[in-house]
Parts: C-alpha cells; sequence; structure tokens
C-alpha cells in the first residue's frame, strides 16, 4: 500500500529483502526443453509466447495483486483480512501491526478505512465530516489498474465537510445537487483507502469517531430516486496465492480484463495476449497447454522478475527513477508498465507524490544491506534538519523478507513527528534516533525503533511533504552503523 524511494543495490541482500519472496517462478526453461518448441496451427511458438508472458506479466502484474486485496477484503467473508462487502466502508480501529499481513510495507500512522467499489449499476457518494484543519486525512481513490485517479483530501475539503460523488466509466449523468465533486473512475470497480492521522494513542476515541461518519450511499438514495436495476452477478473466482504464482495467473488476468475498459494505447498488447489465450471474460484453460507452452509462460513470469531486479538495481538504486514515478493518474504514468510494475511490487497503493513523499532506508551510510543480527545503526536528525512537511512525517520499522511490520517488546513500529515532545534530544538539540534488535539501553530507549534479528528496512514517509522535499533539495541523514 505503500510506494517507496529506495537505495537499492543488486546484491543477495537486496534481493532477500525485496525481490527473492516475488519471484517464485522458474527463470530458465527446463533441462531438455528446445529453445523454441514447433508451434500448432495458430499457436505462438515457445520463444514468442514468453516474450508475450513477460509482457502480460509486467503490465498484468498490478491488476491481479489489486485483485488479491479485493478478494481478501470485500468477498471472502471468512478471511481474516476482510473489512466490508462491496459498496460498504470498514475500519481498522488501530493502526497495523505485525498480525496485518493483508498488504506489504503498510502505513502504521493512520489508521485505515477501506471501500471497494462497484460502480456498475450507479455512482456511489462519499460524504466526508468536517475534519477541522489540523488533522491529516484523505481518501485515495484507486482504479482496478492500480492508477490514482483522484484524492479526496484537505486540500479539496479545506477540513470542512462535503460529498463527493463516483462515478464508473459509463455513467452520464449531471451533477446532482448538494454534490461537491463529481470524479470519474476508469473501471467500474474502484477502491477507495481512507487515512485518518491519529495524533498519540489517546486519540484513538476521536479517530474511531470521525471513522464512524464516514458514510457512502448509492445516488439514487442520496437524490431519493429510484434505485436502477441491479447489475449482473460476478463469479469472482477465490485467490490462491500458489495460483497467481504460476500460469494461474493468467486465468486471473482474462477474469479481469472485462472490467479493464480498453485504453487504445494497450490495444497492441491486448492483441498479443490473445495469442496465448488471455482473451476477456474467456477462461484460460492451463489444462490444455502443451508442456513446452506452460514452460514458456513460466519462463516469461522469470524474465519478468528478472526485469524487476535489473531495474531495481541499475534505475532505483541511482536514484535515475523515485517512487513519484511510480505511482498516479494514467497520465502521469504514460504508459509505462514497468514503472507501475515495480510500484506494485514494492508496495501496492503507493500514494501520488503531492500526497505524501517515501523515502526508504535499505543501505547504511556506507552502501551496505541492512542487517540487525550483525550490526546497531543511528539515525540523526540535526536541531533544524528534521524532514520539512505540511502535516506529519514517520520513520517506520519492516522486516526484510516479509516486508510486514516487526513484532517487538515495545509494540512500537515507528517513531513520527506527533512523538517529538516523548523523545530525547541530544546536546545540541537534535534527535539521534537507534534502529536496532536489542535495546539501547533504558535511557535511550525512548528514542529506539526496534528491528527485526535479520535484515530490515525502513521508510521515511512525510505526508503533504513541502516543497523542499518534493524536489530533494532537502537531504534525508544517512543510517550509521554504530556496532
Amino acid at each position: 500500500m505503500n510506494r517507496l524511494t529506495m537505495p537499492l543495490l543488486a546484491s543477495a541482500a537486496l534481493c532477500l529483502a525485496l525481490v527473492a519472496c516475488n519471484r517464485q517462478t522458474p527463470t530458465e526453461p527446463a533441462a531438455g526443453a528446445p529453445a523454441s518448441a514447433p508451434a500448432a496451427a495458430g499457436e505462438p511458438t515457445a520463444d514468442e509466447a514468453r516474450a508475450i508472458a513477460k509482457d502480460a506479466y509486467i503490465w498484468g502484474y498490478p491488476l491481479v495483486e489489486n485483485y488479491k486485496t479485493l478478494y481478501q477484503q470485500a468477498l471472502d467473508q471468512g478471511g481474516p483480512n476482510f473489512h466490508a462487502p462491496l459498496n460498504q466502508i470498514g475500519h481498522s480501529a488501530n493502526v497495523a501491526t505485525p498480525k496485518d499481513t493483508a498488504i506489504i510495507t503498510p502505513n502504521s500512522d493512520t489508521p485505515y478505512s477501506f471501500l471497494w467499489m462497484d460502480l456498475r449499476a450507479e455512482p456511489l457518494v462519499l460524504s466526508i465530516p468536517a475534519m477541522g484543519d489540523k488533522r491529516y486525512f484523505s481518501v485515495q481513490l484507486i482504479d482496478l489498474y492500480t492508477f490514482n485517479f483522484d484524492y479526496i483530501n484537505q486540500a479539496l475539503t479545506k477540513g470542512k465537510a462535503g460529498n463527493f460523488l463516483i462515478a464508473g466509466p459509463d455513467w452520464k449523468g449531471e451533477t446532482p445537487k448538494g454534490v461537491d465533486k463529481v470524479i470519474r473512475s476508469e473501471t467500474p470497480f474502484a477502491y477507495a483507502l481512507f487515512r485518518t492521522q491519529l495524533f498519540d494513542p489517546k486519540d484513538l476515541d476521536n479517530v474511531k469517531r470521525l471513522q464512524s461518519q464516514y458514510k457512502v450511499q448509492p445516488l439514487s438514495a442520496f437524490a431519493g430516486t429510484p434505485a436502477p436495476a441491479a447489475p449482473p452477478a460476478v463469479q469472482f473466482p477465490p485467490y490462491d496465492a500458489r495460483k497467481a504464482n504460476d500460469v494461474g495467473f493468467f486465468s486471473y488476468l482474462s477474469f479481469l480484463l472485462p472490467y479493464a475498459p480498453l485504453d487504445d494505447s494497450e490495444a497492441a498488447l491486448r492483441d498479443r495476449l490473445a495469442k496465448i489465450g488471455v482473451v476477456p471474460g474467456k477462461p484460460f484453460d492451463e489444462n490444455a497447454l502443451s508442456p513446452a507452452m506452460r514452460q514458456a509462460l513460466l519462463d516469461g513470469i522469470g524474465d519478468a522478475n528478472k526485469e524487476f531486479e535489473n531495474f531495481a538495481a541499475t534505475q532505483m538504486s541511482t536514484d535515475k527513477v523515485r517512487s513519484a514515478d511510480m505511482f498516479g493518474t494514467r497520465a502521469h504514468l504514460k504508459g509505462n508498465a514497468l514503472y507501475r510494475f515495480a510500484g506494485a511490487k514494492q508496495g501496492i497503493y503507493g500514494n501520488s507524490a503531492s500526497e505524501a513523499d517515501y523515502q526508504g532506508y535499505l543501505v547504511d551510510a556506507k552502501g551496505q544491506p541492512l542487517d540487525a543480527s550483525r550490526h546497531d545503526y543511528a539515525l540523526r536528525f540535526p536541531k533544524d534538519g528534521l524532514p520539512p512537511t505540511n502535516a506529519f512525517w514517520s520513520i517506520t520499522m519492516y522486516d526484510g523478507p516479509t516486508k510486514l511490520l516487526v513484532d517487538n517488546p515495545l509494540n512500537r513500529y515507528l517513531i513520527n513527528s506527533p512523538m517529538l515532545g516523548s523523545l530525547k534530544r541530544d546536546a545540541d538539540g537534535g534527535i539521534t534516533l537507534y534502529l536496532q534488535h536489542a535495546s539501547p539501553g533504558k535511557d535511550k530507549e525512548a528514542n529506539w525503533l526496534p528491528a527485526p534479528d535479520g535484515p530490515f528496512y525502513a521508510i521515511l514517509r512525510n505526508y503533504s511533504p513541502k516543497p523542499e522535499v518534493i524536489d530533494r533539495t532537502w537531504t534525508r541523514p544517512p543510517l550509521e552503523t554504530t556496532r
């Protein structure tokens, strides 16, 4: 759910922290397999199928990963990550903990509310309570492709209550009375991800009160008009991670394509997908694949994951591509499927640059991967060198292999700007944070961010960042080893 800017290195530790757990398919042809098996009539060669599968995986991975969250949060009512049915808001009354595993690199600053929207029959109206001008909140609106197509936030509401209509691609009505803004989704299924700032643990009841005032209703109910006919029922396939990481990936993609309206810029890609049996609404029959064709598709998936590794090592590690490049509207992404793929791989549902800035710590000041089983670390902010923000900033700790929060004796998963009053200052007024597995000592525990006993990374988030953060004229301090 979170966008990262990580100084990645092409190393074994990097692969462990960010890549290895994503690469679960073969990357080389099976021993003895021909380089390009003979094709049946109308069937692509193995080499051609492999190339198509690679492009299909890069382009389609965000959709399938998005469906994973849709299924777990809105459809799998007996599952541990279920929140609310379609077109109803579910709430997480607490911030994320290590027990929350549905989304990697979760944000633990803001309790979440979740709304999966089915916009086929009619639009939905989201009602936001008066938030005041001090509390950060946002409603990130994400389509099936994972484009952030808009936001409802402080910049839009100015802290006042408002009603916002979310319409699917086929709605052609006028702005109804009482609606402050009409916002259109490119896809008929979309996601509204609410973030409500928690100032401190004592503030939780206030956050719950605000969450209870978030409201969603069909346009007909809001306007007091007859409801339209219900849309056709959808037979949503259960999400199975093993299937999604095998050739079954293409089955999920085929299922999703009817709900992902074709953009003209992707027409040629869609034609290529059809050559390997990925056709909108048509079941993908993996049992009909020949052994050579099955291996070609798996090799294509492996090639896509290799492409991500190379991209991380050569583009992101050199800061040529930043997190701000990988999340946003379709217009912002400019058809760059690799950027969208990398964003979904790192942490799906990253915010657009104007809403939040993310900078990752994956290596220390000497460029070595972070490992708290071998070293202790310190992060020192000078007296006047804290992250410039219009709202707040935080530093959150993550386990490297799982990309989840770290269980620890303090139940502390982050240190943020609302905690500044409780942090111990250095003699010169600066602040030193201790990122390590064992306690740095009682006198320093106020500034301790517990790490796992192994590889980890940390994310510096800045909500409503000031311009000097976005343009990188403000430079974050390095993470120094102390042991």
